[in-house]
C-alpha cells in the first residue's frame, strides 16, 4: 500500500524536467512494476499528498488505510519507524497506528512492524531491535529496487545503499559471534501502539531513546 503520490522526489538526469504530475505518473507505473516482479497480491495506491500525511488524525487517510485494513486483514503490517528522520514517513507511521486502533481488536493485525529508511535502527539496544534476515530473497530485492529507475537514475542510489546497509548490520549486529546471515535489517515493534488505544506514541518512542541513552550512559561509566 503506498500512500502519497511521489510528486515531491528529487530527480536528476532523464527526470530533471519532470513536473511532478509527470513524476506522480512515472511513480504510479513502478509501483505497478514493483508489484508484478514481486508477485503481490494487490498494490494500492493511496495517492495523497505528503502534506495530507502530515496532518495529524487526518480522517481521509485514517479512513481509507482502515479499510484496506479491514478487507486484507494482514497478521504482519510493514511500514516506517517513528525514529525515522523523514517526516512523511513518521506521519504514515502514525496515521496508520490510528487506523488501526479504528477497527475491532479482532481485526487488527498481531503484528505492526517499523522499518529502516532515512535513519538506521542499529543504534537501538539488542533486546529492542526486530532483526530480519533478508539474504534468502536478496535477488528479488535487487530486482525491485531497479524498477524504480525514477529515483535510482534520477539521483538516489537506494540500490547500493540498502544492499550495503544490510550487509553492514549483518557483520556489525554481534561484536562477538561470526555472521549469522549476509543481509540483516532491523525493524522497531509497534505492536503495542495498535494494542492499546492509550499508549502514547511520543512515549513509546522516548522509551526506545532512554534505554539506548541509560546503556551507554551505563557502559561509559563502567569503563571510566
Amino acid at each position: 500500500m503506498v500512500v502519497t503520490d511521489g510528486a515531491g522526489s528529487a530527480r536528476s538526469g532523464p527526470y530533471a524536467a519532470y513536473t511532478d504530475d509527470q513524476m506522480r505518473a512515472v511513480r504510479k507505473r513502478e509501483q505497478k512494476k514493483a508489484g508484478t516482479v514481486g508477485e503481490y497480491s494487490a498494490v494500492v495506491l493511496l495517492d495523497y499528498t505528503s502534506g495530507d500525511v502530515k496532518t495529524p488524525k487526518a480522517p481521509p487517510i485514517v479512513a481509507d488505510l482502515a479499510a484496506v485494513l479491514s478487507a486484507a486483514r494482514p497478521e504482519i503490517v510493514y511500514t516506517h519507524n517513528l525514529a525515522d528522520k523523514h517526516d512523511t514517513h513518521v506521519g504514515t507511521a502514525l496515521r496508520l497506528i490510528e487506523a488501526c486502533r479504528t477497527l475491532p481488536a479482532a481485526q487488527r493485525p498481531s503484528r505492526v512492524l517499523g522499518g529502516e529508511v532515512w535513519r538506521d535502527l542499529d543504534w537501538m539496544c539488542d533486546p529492542d531491535k526486530v532483526a530480519l534476515d533478508v539474504q534468502d530473497r536478496e535477488s528479488l530485492t535487487a530486482a525491485l529496487l531497479g524498477v524504480f529507475d525514477s529515483q535510482i537514475t534520477g539521483g538516489k542510489r537506494y540500490d547500493l545503499a540498502t544492499a550495503g546497509r544490510q550487509r553492514a548490520h549483518a557483520t556489525y549486529h554481534q561484536s562477538h559471534s561470526l555472521d549469522a546471515t549476509v543481509a540483516l535489517t532491523f525493524a522497531m515493534d509497534l505492536t503495542p501502539l495498535v494494542q492499546s488505544d492509550t499508549l502514547d506514541p511520543l512515549a513509546y518512542a522516548k522509551g526506545y531513546i532512554e534505554r539506548f541513552a541509560a546503556e551507554v550512559t551505563d557502559r561509559v561509566r563502567r569503563l571510566s
